[in-house]
C-alpha cells in the first residue's frame, strides 16, 4: 500500500473509532432558545433530525414567557397566565426588559406604570431590582428568567428524547454589557451551557441566508430586516457576499452575512399598543358608572382587560372592527364594547409616527442609502398591523417582503449556529459578522507639565465587527496606575435610549507591581516597550480583559542555545499573525508611536560569494588572497556575534472593579442556586406523585370496566373477579379519603398489588385473542409444507436435488408439527377459558419456527442447485474426464455443481437435519437479505406441481 493511501486508511480508521465512542444518549443534540419579552420559541437539532421547533406540553410551537407562584407551587406559560387573571401580583411576565436595571432606570419606571400590581424593591448592594412575592420570598429577574429557560430546556429534551446541555440563546441587539452578563448568568442557573449569545436580528439574517445561499455571489447584496416585536422595534441592514478565507492552509469560499447598520426603539412594539387599548377599555367601562370604584384600582379587573386587549388587537389586524367582551369584569358586571380599527389607530397615532426612526438610524450607522437596499423583510408579529405597513410603504421606496417566518426565523437561525458551534454536527459554513452598537473607549489620566490631563483612547468604535481582540499600549507609566473602561459618545441615539443604558462607566482597572517589573527587567539590561493590556470581545458581544503584561526587549550577542525547533516554529507562526490586524481580528492600539526603523544588516551569503569570486582570480597575488580570506573570516565572526533581540514579557497584576448594576455573586449566587434547586426538586416530586396517582386511578377504572365485559368475565374465575373488584373498590375509597396526601411510592405499591391480581386474567384474554390467528398461520404452513414435500418426492425421481434423508427429515418434522397442532386443538377444546393456558402463543410460534427453518433450508438448496452439464465438444463419457483438465472460470457450472455435490455429501454424512441447519444458517440468512423476491419464489415452490418446480429451477 502506498504511503498516502496508508495514511488515509489510518485517518478513516481513527474517524470510525472515534465515532464508535459517541454515546448519543448522553446528549449530542443542541438547542436554541429565542427568548422574547412576550413569548419563547425553542428549536433543536439532533442526530437524524434536522432543525425543528420543539413543542411544549400543549403541543404548541411557542410558549408565553410567564411564570407564576401560588400556594407553594409554580406554573409556566399558559398555566401561569391563567393564574395571572386571578392573582396578577403572583404571575410575572415581560421579565427580559428588567435584566441589569437599577430601580431608577426608565425601563423599570415604565414597567411599574404598566403593571402597578407588582411589588418591586431595590437591591442596593447589586444596584438592581427584585420582585417581592411575600415577606420571606423575593425573586430577581435573573432567577425568574432562569426558571423559564430551564422549562425551555425540558421542552427541547422531551422533543429530542435525550439530555441537552448546550444552547445558543438569542438576545436583543441593543443589550449592553451588564444585560448580556445577566442573561448569561440566568442560563447558567438554568443548567445551560451557552455556546453563544446571538443577536436576534443576526439569527434572522442567518436563517434568511441559509435558504437563499444559491443567490449569494461575490458581489455584496444588501437587505434590510424590520423587526417589530412585543416590546421593541429594530431595523438592521446586512450584506450577503461570498468571501474567500484561508484557514489551516486551505482557501475556502463561504457565504458571509455582515451587520452594517442597526437602529432601534426599545419601547415601540405591540405591548404599548395593547396597554393603550387596555386603558381605553377601562375608561369606557368606568364611563358606564356600573360600580362606585374605578376599574383602574382593581388589579384583577385590569389583568382581565389586559388579556382581552391583546386578543382584540390581534383580531383587528385582519378585521376592521371587533367586540371586546368580558364576563364578570368587576363585582359580577359584564362588559361588552365594539372596537374599530380606526379607533385603535387613533389611540396609537403618535406611535406610528416613530415607525421610520429605526430605519433612519440604521442607514446613518451603515453609511448606506436606500437605493442600494434590494429588499426590506418584515419580521415580528407587530408588523402584521396594516397601519405599520402603511407607514413603512410611505417611507420606503422598495416593496415590503413577507417571505420569512416571522415567529420562528430567529430560533431556526440560532439553532443552525448551535449546530455549527457544537462538536457533534458538521454543517455548511455560513460566517456571521456582528457589530458593536455602543462604542467603548479607555479613559486614563496623564500628567503633562504638572497638570493632569484626561486622555481617551477608542477601544471599539461604533459598528466595529466582533468577535475581535485588541491591545492597548501604555508607554509613559513607571508607577502603578489605573484606567477606566467606559461607553463612548452615543450621539446617534435619542436621549431616552441613552438614559436606559444607565451608567456609562463599565469598570475600573488598577495595575500594580509595575515598578518592580521595570526594575527587574532593567537589571537584565532590557528596555521597556510599554505595558500592554489585552482585550477581547467574544462572540456573545461581551468585553473581557484577557491580561496585562510589561513587554521589554534586550540584546544578546550569543544565540539562544535553548531555542529549538519548536521555538523557531512558534516564532514563525507568531510572525504570521503580526501586524495591525490579524486573521482573528486582533489589533493593536498604541498610545504613542514607539516603533523605530530596523537597521538592515548585509547578507552573509553575498559577502561569501564575493570572497569566493576573488579567490578564483588566477592573476591575484598570494597576499591578496590571504587578505580576502581574512576578510571573509572576519565577516563570519561578526556574523556570529550579531546581537539577537529577545522579547521579555512580565505579567502585571490587574484588579478590575465592575461598575453599575452587578450580577449575582458570592453568597447571593449560592442562595439563588439552592432556591432554584429546591423548586426543581419539588416540581420533580410533584410530577412523579401526580403521574403515579394518575396511573393508579386509570388502572382501577380500566380494571373495573374490563371485568364488566363478557370477554374478561369469561377469562376470570368467580373468586378472581371478586378479589379484583374488591381490591379496586377498597383502593378507590382509600384514595378519596386518605390517599391524596401520600407519596408516589405508596401509589406505585398499590398499583403493583392490583397488577399481581389481574396479571393472570389479562394474560388469558391475550392468549384467547391471539390464538386463532397463530393457529391459522400454522394450518397454512402445514398445508404448504406438505405440498412442498410431495413436490420433493416427485423431483427426487428425476434429479438429485434432494437426498432421501432430507425428504424423510422434512416428513418427520411435518408429522411432529401436525401432531402438536392436533394436541393443542384438543387441549383448547377441553379447557375452559378461565383455566390456565397450557400451550401459549409464543410456544406455538416456536414450534412453527422449526418447520419454517427446515423448509427454508431446502428451498435455498434448490435455488443454488445446478444440473450436470455435458461437454459442448463431445457427447461421449470420455469428454467428462477431459473437461476436468480444461481451464475453468470462477463462474463455470462444474464449479457450482461440485460445490453443491460436496455440500450434499456433507449433509448425508451427518444424517441429521439440525446439523444441516447450523452449517447453512449464514447462507440462508444472506440469501434472504439479498433479494426481497425470494419469499415469492418460496411460495411458488410450495404451491406448484412437479412441472412448475422444474420450471422454477
Amino acid at each position: 500500500m502506498k504511503p498516502d493511501k496508508l495514511n488515509m486508511s489510518i485517518i478513516w480508521l481513527l474517524l470510525i473509532t472515534i465515532a464508535s465512542f459517541i454515546d448519543y444518549s448522553n446528549g449530542v443534540a443542541v438547542m436554541s432558545i429565542d427568548m422574547g419579552s412576550e413569548s419563547m420559541k425553542v428549536a433543536i437539532v439532533s442526530p437524524g433530525v434536522p432543525m425543528e421547533i420543539a413543542l411544549n406540553k400543549e403541543s404548541k410551537r411557542k410558549t408565553p414567557v410567564t411564570i407564576a407562584f401560588r400556594n407553594g407551587e409554580r406554573s409556566f406559560g399558559e398555566d401561569a397566565q391563567v393564574v395571572g387573571i386571578r392573582s396578577p401580583q403572583n404571575s410575572f411576565s415581560y421579565i427580559l426588559d428588567l435584566l441589569g436595571k437599577s430601580i431608577d432606570n426608565p425601563m423599570v419606571e415604565l414597567y411599574k406604570k404598566r403593571f402597578p400590581y407588582y411589588h418591586i424593591i431595590s437591591d442596593d448592594e447589586r444596584k438592581t431590582i427584585a420582585f417581592r412575592l411575600d415577606e420571606n420570598t423575593t425573586y430577581t429577574p435573573e432567577e425568574l428568567l432562569a426558571q423559564i429557560l430551564h422549562k425551555g430546556k425540558e421542552f427541547a429534551e422531551n422533543s429530542a428524547g435525550q439530555k441537552i446541555s448546550e444552547a445558543v440563546i438569542t438576545v436583543p441587539g441593543f443589550f449592553n454589557q451588564i444585560e448580556r452578563r445577566a442573561l448569561m448568568q440566568a442560563a447558567d442557573l438554568a443548567g445551560i451551557k451557552v455556546l453563544q449569545l446571538i443577536n436576534d436580528y443576526t439569527a434572522v439574517a442567518l436563517n434568511y441566508g441559509i435558504f437563499r445561499s444559491k443567490e449569494i455571489n461575490d458581489t455584496a447584496h444588501y437587505v434590510m430586516f424590520y423587526d417589530m416585536g412585543a416590546s421593541s422595534t429594530t431595523a438592521t441592514i446586512v450584506s450577503y457576499q461570498n468571501v474567500k478565507t484561508k484557514e489551516k492552509g486551505f482557501v475556502e469560499t463561504n457565504p458571509h452575512v455582515t451587520i452594517l447598520g442597526v437602529g432601534y426603539d426599545r419601547i415601540l412594539g405591540g405591548l404599548e399598543v395593547q396597554i393603550r387599548l387596555q386603558h381605553h377599555l377601562a375608561k369606557e367601562f368606568d364611563a358606564l358608572n356600573k360600580t362606585t370604584s374605578s376599574v383602574f384600582s382593581n388589579s384583577r379587573a385590569m389583568a382581565k382587560l389586559f388579556k382581552e386587549a391583546g386578543r382584540v388587537k390581534n383580531v383587528l389586524s385582519a378585521n376592521t372592527d371587533h367586540f371586546a367582551q368580558i364576563e364578570g369584569l368587576i363585582e359580577e358586571h359584564d362588559f361588552r364594547l365594539q372596537v374599530t380599527r380606526d379607533k385603535l389607530e387613533e389611540l396609537c397615532a403618535d406611535l406610528f409616527e416613530r415607525v421610520a426612526n429605526p430605519i433612519k438610524i440604521a442607514l446613518k450607522t451603515s453609511g448606506l442609502t436606500m437605493d442600494v437596499i434590494s429588499q426590506v423583510v418584515l419580521v415580528g408579529a407587530a408588523t402584521r398591523m396594516p397601519k405599520i405597513q402603511e407607514h413603512l410603504s410611505q417611507y420606503l421606496t422598495v416593496e415590503l417582503s413577507k417571505n420569512i417566518n416571522t415567529d420562528e426565523a430567529a430560533a431556526l437561525g440560532a439553532v443552525y449556529k448551535a449546530a455549527d458551534l457544537s462538536k457533534g454536527f458538521k454543517v455548511k459554513k455560513f460566517v456571521t459578522k456582528d457589530a458593536v452598537l455602543f462604542p467603548i473607549h479607555i479613559v486614563f489620566d496623564r500628567t503633562v507639565d504638572n497638570r493632569v490631563k484626561q486622555v481617551k483612547k477608542s477601544l471599539f468604535s461604533k459598528m466595529n465587527p466582533y468577535p475581535q481582540k485588541k491591545i492597548i499600549t501604555f508607554n509613559k507609566y513607571t508607577e502603578n496606575f489605573q484606567f477606566h473602561i467606559n461607553y463612548a459618545e452615543l450621539d446617534y441615539l435619542s436621549p431616552n435610549e441613552i438614559a436606559v443604558i444607565g451608567n456609562f462607566n463599565l469598570s475600573t482597572i488598577t495595575l500594580s507591581g509595575i515598578n518592580e517589573a521595570l526594575d527587574k527587567h532593567a537589571k537584565d539590561g532590557a528596555e521597556s516597550k510599554g505595558i500592554k493590556a489585552h482585550f477581547a470581545m467574544d462572540e456573545s458581544g461581551i468585553l473581557n480583559l484577557v491580561n496585562v503584561e510589561l513587554v521589554s526587549e534586550k540584546s544578546s550577542s550569543a544565540p539562544d542555545e535553548e531555542e529549538g525547533t519548536f521555538s523557531i516554529l512558534g516564532s514563525t507562526i507568531s510572525k504570521l499573525f503580526a501586524g495591525s490586524e490579524d486573521k482573528d481580528g486582533k489589533t493593536e492600539e498604541s498610545l504613542k508611536e514607539d516603533t523605530k526603523p530596523v537597521h538592515e544588516e548585509p547578507e552573509y551569503s553575498d559577502l561569501k560569494k564575493e570572497a569566493e569570486e576573488k579567490t578564483k582570480k588566477k592573476n591575484e597575488s598570494t597576499i591578496a588572497e590571504d587578505k580576502t580570506l581574512n576578510k571573509t573570516e572576519k565577516v563570519e565572526k561578526e556574523k556570529e556575534k550579531k546581537p539577537t533581540i529577545i522579547t521579555i514579557k512580565e505579567p502585571i497584576k490587574a484588579d478590575e472593579i465592575k461598575l453599575g448594576s452587578q450580577i449575582l455573586s458570592g453568597d447571593k449566587l449560592v442562595e439563588s442556586r439552592e432556591k432554584l434547586h429546591r423548586l426543581d426538586v419539588y416540581d420533580f416530586e410533584k410530577t412523579k406523585r401526580e403521574t403515579a396517582l394518575n396511573n393508579l386511578e386509570t388502572f382501577i377504572i380500566d380494571a373495573q370496566q374490563k371485568l364488566e365485559s363478557e370477554e374478561y368475565a369469561a377469562a376470570a374465575t368467580s373468586q378472581e373477579a371478586e378479589n379484583i373488584l374488591k381490591a379496586c373498590s377498597e383502593i378507590s375509597e382509600w384514595l378519596y379519603e386518605d390517599g391524596f396526601s401520600v407519596t408516589a411510592e405508596i401509589y406505585e405499591e398499590k398499583l403493583l398489588q392490583l397488577q399481581k391480581l389481574t396479571n393472570d386474567v389479562y394474560e388469558r384474554v391475550y392468549e384467547h385473542r391471539e390464538r386463532p390467528e397463530v393457529l391459522k398461520g400454522m394450518t397454512s404452513m402445514l398445508n404448504g409444507s406438505t405440498t412442498f414435500l410431495n413436490n420433493m418426492r416427485n423431483l427426487s425421481l428425476s434429479s438429485e436435488i434432494f437426498t432421501q434423508v432430507e425428504i424423510e427429515t422434512l416428513e418427520k418434522v411435518i408429522n411432529e408439527t401436525q401432531e402438536y397442532y392436533d394436541t393443542i386443538i384438543k387441549s383448547f377444546a377441553e379447557t375452559a377459558l378461565y383455566e390456565t393456558v397450557k400451550y401459549k402463543v409464543r410456544d406455538i410460534a416456536n414450534k412453527m419456527a422449526l418447520l419454517d427453518r427446515e423448509v427454508k433450508y431446502l428451498i435455498n438448496k434448490a435455488k443454488i442447485w445446478r444440473p450436470k452439464q455435458e461437454s459442448a465438444t463431445n457427447h461421449t463419457e470420455s469428454t467428462n474426464e477431459n473437461a476436468t483438465n480444461t481451464k475453468e472460470g470462477p463462474e463455470s457450472e462444474p464449479v457450482l455443481k461440485s460445490t453443491a455435490d460436496s455440500e450434499t455429501e456433507n449433509f448425508q454424512s451427518e444424517d441429521t437435519s439440525e446439523n444441516r441447519k447450523v452449517q447453512n444458517e449464514k447462507s440462508l440468512d444472506s440469501e434472504e437479505s439479498t433479494d426481497s423476491s425470494k419469499d415469492n419464489e418460496s411460495k411458488m415452490i410450495h404451491e406448484n406441481t412437479q412441472e412448475g418446480i422444474h420450471q422454477e429451477l
